[in-house]
């Protein structure tokens, strides 16, 4: 298939809610293809629709490089459970990486490629690519939930200090 553009951090595109996805015919297969030869040509373990610049409700997480990839259309996540505090970052923006706060496992409730309505339960960073993806569909960018953005120094160092809120 093709390898699409990445959109990068700045396009509005990345802040607007897309449009659920109505049509599950040769042109959305043809979208699925390239949207995976994309991310694992950019060595992602998830791909929104928007990030292609398609406004439309459909998303893919490859957590594993070995791991079949799993496409998500018209994605809710219907079941959250657990917390994690970790590194996160994305395609549209390169070499930066934030400390997200996430559920450590989910449910997700989507369509596939034919229409036909499926479930999902994620753990760990499939949860969290999970999440990730499906706030893109939402406008919502990992930035904007970041607790703190990394510096140069912890990315190159590999250690990254995650501070505990303090319990009330």
């Amino acid at each position: 298939m093709a390898i699409r553009n990445i959109v990068q951090d700045g396009d509005p595109i990345l802040l607007k809610n897309c449009r659920p996805t109505e049509k599950f015919d040769h042109r959305l297969h043809v979208l699925l293809e390239d949207m995976a030869d994309t991310m694992k040509q950019a060595n992602g373990v998830g791909l929104a629709a928007p990030q292609v610049g398609i406004l439309r409700r459909i998303c893919m997480i490859q957590p594993d490089a070995e791991g079949d990839v799993i496409e998500l259309i018209n994605p809710e996540i219907v079941e959250a459970d657990g917390e994690q505090n970790g590194a996160e970052g994305c395609l549209s923006f390169p070499g930066q990486f934030g400390l997200v706060k996430r559920p450590m496992s989910v449910t997700v409730r989507a369509q596939d490629r034919n229409g036909k309505w499926f479930e999902i339960s994620q753990e760990g960073l499939s949860a969290r690519a999970c999440c990730h993806e499906i706030d893109h569909l939402n406008g919502v960018l990992f930035t904007a939930l970041a607790s703190r953005m990394l510096t140069q120094e912890e990315l190159e160092s590999g250690e990254v200090i995650v501070e505990e809120e303090p319990e009330e």
